[in-house]
């Protein structure tokens, strides 16, 4: 239990949670009538929108997202680099790339289906019409020959400074093998990294204890600044997307894990709640990778030399919930402008996509630009995503969570695969409670 019976991390974010999002109605009716309203409150002088909207809240939502991206680079490369430098046959690493890749490919092929069919059968896009000023600037999106060139490193450095995740998980992989293959030089050196691993984690715990606050203030400017009418016009479309979402987060993923493991998928998601609640709030895998990995390993027993390795690889090509995205907005795209795809169209739309989804990164908004990618494969005009796009920041939040849990899930398949999951940490929601808190314990 926690000391002094104060309430539990994932309690603290969603009292955040939901008080940004109160405040962020309150501040946008401000806002709608704001020369009226504060007019007769007295405060027609006071700077409402630029000293809390684009001052307070961004300030302090930023801090907490840069914070736990600084993390990331330094997290995955320490803790791929030990738990690779330990696995005694390098065989296993093959084995281990191999599940987890297939694992990651296969959910967001049926990740893509569903979201095709649920679209299909709700037909979100009849009687939506085109605005006259819809415009979308699409980036072009790297071939996945290039995805796989780009993967290896000329400068790892340079790498790490920019937050090329690919290349981050290539050369952290070379440089364990090295170390494991290096004698005693390596095993002096892993005693280093396991030193360095330490202190990252115990860097993690204390920025935890700022999650609430950067949660409610991340809450309170979306809410500010949503159009919800946009949400309301477009109300089949969000539902749709959120249904596939639900749909693949709770019942494939259960099933799936059921299936290959034997572990009760209730017990997985009740241990999975915090780092979802992060995974919302910030809208990013990598952001969140800090948090998931240290759910991988303490909450749902996975050893870390299978956390370290699919956890990083799931954040960088994991992208289920952007699949999902990308499919029911094809169904939609396609029916607001009248034209027919044929089963061919959507077999490529399941390729393009699961593939596209290598070489998303996960960080906000860039499943926009893979979009376009997919649109361009069928012969759709990437002009439709004008419409969507104002309601894409609510759905990117939530489809954030599907990938996280989805990395979790394959991790949970891999390491019960390789006899690296410790069932009794698993199924113990006391100590996942404790963990919550992130307090520093004494070690024997």
């Amino acid at each position: 239990m926690s000391e002094k019976g104060s309430m539990s991390l994932t309690t603290r974010i969603m009292i955040g949670m939901a008080l940004g999002v109160v405040v962020g109605f309150l501040f946008k009716l401000i806002l709608a009538g704001e020369d009226e309203l504060l007019l007769d409150l007295g405060l027609f002088a006071f700077p409402v929108k630029g000293f809390f909207v684009d001052g307070l809240f961004n300030i302090g939502g930023q801090i907490f997202i840069a914070s736990l991206k600084m993390l990331v680079v330094p997290l995955v490369f320490v803790s791929l680099v030990c738990g690779t430098c330990s696995l005694s046959d390098p065989k296993t690493l093959g084995r281990l790339g191999g599940k987890s890749i297939a694992m990651y490919v296969g959910t967001t092929a049926i990740a893509i289906t569903v979201a095709i069919t649920l679209a299909l059968l709700v037909s979100p896009g009849d009687g939506v019409t085109l605005p006259n000023d819809a415009t979308f600037d699409a980036k072009e999106a790297p071939t996945l020959a290039q995805v796989i060139i780009n993967m290896f490193p000329t400068n790892p450095i340079d790498a790490m400074a920019s937050g090329n995740m690919l290349q981050v998980i290539v050369f952290a992989l070379l440089f364990g093998i090295a170390m494991a293959l290096s004698g005693e030089a390596g095993q002096r050196l892993s005693a280093v990294f396991e030193d360095l691993n330490n202190v990252i984690l115990k860097l993690v715990t204390l920025l935890m204890n700022i999650a609430p606050y950067g949660v409610f203030c991340l809450m309170a400017k979306l809410f500010t600044t949503i159009e919800l009418g946009l949400i309301w016009s477009l109300m089949k479309y969000f539902g749709v997307v959120v249904a596939a979402l639900l749909i693949h987060g709770l019942i494939n993923y259960s099933i799936l894990l059921k299936v290959l493991t034997g572990l009760s998928p209730v017990t997985f998601l009740s241990q999975m709640k915090h780092t979802c609640l992060f995974a919302f709030s910030t809208s990013s895998s990598s952001a969140t990778m800090p948090i998931t990995l240290e759910t991988a390993t303490k909450k749902l027993g996975a050893s870390n030399s299978v956390a370290s390795f699919t956890v990083p690889l799931g954040a960088t090509i994991n992208m289920d919930g952007t699949a999902i995205m990308q499919g029911c907005a094809t169904v939609f795209i396609a029916q607001v402008f009248g034209v027919d795809l044929s089963i061919s169209d959507y077999l490529m739309v399941i390729l393009t996509a699961t593939l596209a989804s290598v070489g998303t990164a996960g960080v906000p908004g860039v499943g926009l630009i893979m979009l376009a990618m997919v649109l361009n494969q069928v012969g759709l005009p990437v002009e439709g995503i004008a419409i969507i796009i104002g309601v894409d920041r609510l759905l990117d939040m939530t489809r954030t969570a599907v990938n996280v849990t989805g990395d979790c899930m394959v991790t949970c398949v891999v390491a019960k695969s390789e006899g690296q999951l410790d069932e009794t940490v698993f199924n113990d929601l006391e100590s996942a409670k404790e963990l919550e808190e992130y307090k520093p314990k004494a070690r024997s």
